[in-house]
C-alpha cells in the first residue's frame, strides 16, 4: 500500500472517522460519491478544497480496509 499521509483520524474531528487532511470530509463521503457513479472530477467540483491526490488516497485507504480479514479464534 502506498503512503496515506493525507488520511487522518482524530477523535475530535468527525468522531474519529478517517478524514482528508484533518478536514470534516470523511473517506466514506468520498468513496460513497465514487460508488454512486460520480467521477473524480465531479467529486473535486463538489469539494473544491480537495485535490486529486486526496481522492486517490481515500480510494486506496478504502481498498486497504476492504482487504482486512477477521481471524476467528477458537477457545481451548
Amino acid at each position: 500500500m502506498g503512503q496515506l499521509d493525507r488520511i487522518t483520524q482524530q477523535p475530535e474531528v468527525m468522531g474519529g472517522r478517517a478524514c482528508i487532511r484533518g478536514m470534516r470530509v470523511t473517506v466514506g463521503m468520498i468513496v460513497s460519491q465514487i460508488g454512486a457513479g460520480h467521477s473524480i472530477d465531479d467529486v473535486l467540483a463538489d469539494y473544491p478544497y480537495l485535490d486529486r491526490e486526496d481522492v486517490m488516497q481515500a480510494l486506496r485507504y478504502a481498498a486497504w480496509l476492504a482487504e482486512e480479514r477477521e481471524v476467528l479464534l477458537t477457545s481451548a
